[in-house]
């Protein structure tokens, strides 16, 4: 006999539209909870891409595009500048 998964123990992608207030209102917005939760998915990063017996590149240029892309959205500012002038 299987028994319903409570609400709160769902993953973000099994709860359906309707259920997603319900969903956000059980979690843990405290520091100590958004700290568990950046953990918990730093480990699960880490378990998946970097230790494993037959690694790839996956891991690494997940790391890459994510530090280009934190660096062009903190310059954005600088290069939309830069984007207006004219060269001659």
């Amino acid at each position: 006999m299987a028994f319903p998964i409570p609400e709160k123990e769902k993953k973000l992608m099994e709860v359906k539209l309707g259920e997603l207030p319900g969903w956000i209102l059980m979690r843990d917005f405290t520091p100590k909870g958004i700290a568990g939760a950046l953990q918990r998915g730093y480990y699960r990063y880490y378990n998946k891409y970097i230790n494993v017996k037959k690694g790839g590149v996956a891991g690494i240029s997940m790391v890459l595009a994510a530090y280009v892309l934190f660096n062009y959205c903190r310059s954005y500012k600088e290069l939309k500048h830069e984007r207006l002038h004219k060269y001659h």
